[in-house]
């Protein structure tokens, strides 16, 4: 007669459990689905978890978050990691959160008096557009790298400086050179033009740098400017896995070609390793060979990046 008790009271408490967890049964609707109180089908439920029949498995985002953040954070010797998590693995969708939370850090690391060096492309055009006006004071912009290209394609270097300068109150420092030099005769000679040498030496000498990395890939932004033929192309393509500032890197964060770097207008990437914050905002699958490299060059020590792409990453 006991046994039989105990065979009714399993019976009635995997199936309260069912009805609860499965069907999202109330409490009081299970208490009539089964003739008894609701009183029991608490006992109940609390009986089918005390035995096992219910296991309840929590899958905490936040948990998973922190972790990738302290991996990252560790592995890669980062002074922050922000891992973003985001509604799609739409390419727009990750630079859009990418860029918000880009913006929500720069509030709370700008100071009075900070100079902050920024780069262009898509990526930096969501950061920018996520801006909102600034308490930091006396903050000047420098442009990272040179902004004239030989093509009408958008590398949206005139949008950034503007929301950046409406931002922080400011009129932005602007590099109105070509990114890369036909020629490396051509290159020294405008280099050493005092107004061109002074705004070289303040991207050199900001306290922040915020940039993200390019890839080599067909549809790179880069290779659409005009700035390279079809066999320079090649070359990168076989020889490197991104760019930062429009200086190319190989899989070990290295100068893939010294000959290409010494015609490039931007801050050299060893500079971007001695400021307070140097800040890499990159994210999506395509670009995960060059941030795990940047990485490895030890170009920045924050870091913002979207979930998925981190834990590819880390992987």
């Amino acid at each position: 007669m006991k046994d039989n008790s105990l065979s009714i009271k399993i019976h009635q408490s995997i199936k309260a459990a069912h009805l609860y967890y499965e069907a999202a049964y109330s409490q009081e609707k299970i208490a009539k689905e089964l003739n008894v109180s609701r009183p029991t089908v608490v006992r109940l439920l609390k009986y089918a978890k005390d035995n096992g029949f219910v296991k309840i498995t929590i899958s905490d985002p936040c948990g998973q978050i922190a972790e990738l953040e302290s991996k990252l954070k560790t592995k890669y010797n980062l002074k922050k990691v922000r891992v973003v998590s985001t509604p799609s693995s739409e390419y727009k969708d990750i630079v859009n959160k990418l860029g918000e939370n880009t913006a929500d850090m720069l509030e709370s690391i700008v100071k009075d008096g900070d100079t902050l060096g920024v780069s262009w492309g898509q990526t930096m055009n969501e950061v920018a557009k996520h801006l909102r006006p600034q308490k930091a004071e006396n903050v000047e912009i420098v442009e990272l790298k040179g902004n004239v290209t030989y093509t009408e394609t958008p590398i949206f270097a005139e949008s950034v400086l503007m929301e950046f300068g409406e931002a922080y109150h400011t009129s932005p420092y602007k590099l109105p050179l070509p990114v890369i030099f036909d020629d490396q005769e051509t290159h020294n000679l405008v280099l050493k033009e005092r107004y061109i040498n002074s705004l070289i030496q303040k991207g050199k000498s900001a306290n922040i740098a915020l940039f993200t990395v390019g890839t080599v890939r067909d549809e790179a932004l880069l290779f659409k400017t005009g700035y390279f033929n079809e066999e320079e192309i090649r070359y990168l393509k076989k020889h490197s896995v991104g760019d930062i500032c429009s200086r190319f890197f190989d899989e070990n964060g290295e100068i893939a070609w010294p000959q290409l770097n010494k015609r490039t207008v931007a801050i050299q990437l060893d500079d971007l390793k001695s400021k307070k914050y140097s800040i890499l905002i990159a994210g999506g699958q395509h670009k995960v060979r060059s941030i795990k490299a940047a990485l490895i060059g030890g170009y920045a020590n924050v870091l913002i990046i979207d979930e998925q792409t981190a834990q590819s990453i880390i992987d």
